[in-house]
């Protein structure tokens, strides 16, 4: 299912509300630096599940999620203030590791190419291109 634009809007508005929230409340001493990736938004708007980032030490990695939970609360009564609407969703945070994957995949690639330095890239595959006609159009 597509979002609509009123949903995309509202998830980039919580996103960045919600980002700010936690900048304000939450020392990156306590639980390393946080970013919001991604708000993922229910149909009727009632719930988000917020999608944070981590960097910092592993010690913080464990703690976050839980501070994270014990904040939820706060943050969500701070985001109803500062955002206009019906109602405010409740939020849940989840840790994103998806930059941190994908990090790993460039450096295993990266070892891959070091391995084999003289192998070549695959040039992509050639359509063959259909013959034009008299009046140099191709033919349908």
């Amino acid at each position: 299912m597509q979002p609509n634009r009123r949903t995309a809007r509202v998830r980039e508005l919580l996103k960045h509300e919600i980002a700010e929230c936690i900048r304000r409340e939450l020392s990156i001493e306590e639980v390393g630096l946080l970013t919001v990736n991604d708000v993922g938004l229910a149909s009727d708007l009632r719930s988000a599940t917020v999608f944070v980032g981590f960097v910092g030490t592993a010690a913080q990695k464990k703690k976050a999620p839980s501070v994270l939970a014990s904040v939820a609360g706060r943050i969500q009564s701070m985001v109803g203030g500062a955002v206009r609407l019906k109602f405010t969703p409740e939020l849940r945070f989840q840790l994103d590791d998806s930059i941190e994957q994908g990090s790993r995949i460039v450096a295993l690639l990266d070892a891959l190419e070091r391995e084999n330095p003289t192998a070549a890239p695959v040039p992509p595959a050639k359509l063959p291109v259909p013959p034009r006609d008299a009046r140099g159009s191709r033919p349908a």
